[in-house]
């Protein structure tokens, strides 16, 4: 018995640890710790760095769909890139008149897919420099990568740089990036 119960304990420490482990990889993001057992909503609201697209997230109407199985893949806009846009450009979008605009733009950062960075670069690899990534809002961004950076390129050629890679989730990805992407019209 004392055997057994040793042999227990044991398994439930190697789990413990294993689990503390893999939620140590997974990077911090706006000073919060990204658990991978949860959904990226329930990462994202954590985010000191995130609280605009959270806001955004919850006016458009797309808790539920992000906090459901997926997989999705998020670029992630940070409150400061949010504030590269055009002054008041955020609090019309907020507006419920402006939902559909909002629901569209914020539907240009989801991927219907898990994709962590080195798959995303052996993709843009593959297309020989650029890969193309349709994303569920419509928008098609383009994906280069120089060194450990990926960068995404809107439809209006508006840059942005992820900041912060394979952000795991239990529903997807989340990848940090500097700049909000934009439909072409």
């Amino acid at each position: 018995m004392t055997t057994i119960k040793t042999l227990g304990l044991a398994a439930l420490a190697t789990a413990a640890t294993t689990f503390g482990a893999y939620a140590a990889d997974n990077p911090e993001v706006g000073g919060a710790a990204m658990y991978p057992s949860k959904t990226i909503v329930e990462n994202a609201v954590n985010s000191a760095d995130h609280t605009t697209l959270v806001a955004a997230v919850q006016a458009a109407g797309l808790v539920d769909t992000l906090s459901g199985p997926g997989p999705f893949t998020v670029f992630a806009p940070t409150n400061d890139a949010f504030g590269k846009l055009q002054e008041g450009t955020v609090e019309n979008l907020l507006k419920p008149e402006n939902k559909d605009m909002l629901t569209k733009i914020l539907a240009c950062h989801v991927v219907s897919a898990d994709a962590m960075s080195t798959a995303i670069k052996t993709m843009v690899d593959d297309d020989g420099g650029t890969h193309p990534v349709p994303t569920l809002g419509g928008c098609t961004l383009q994906a280069t990568y120089e060194g450990d950076k990926i960068m995404l390129e809107d439809e209006r050629g508006r840059m942005a740089t992820v900041t912060i890679a394979d952000v795991d989730q239990s529903n997807g990805v989340i990848h940090v990036i500097d700049t909000v992407m934009l439909p072409e019209s």
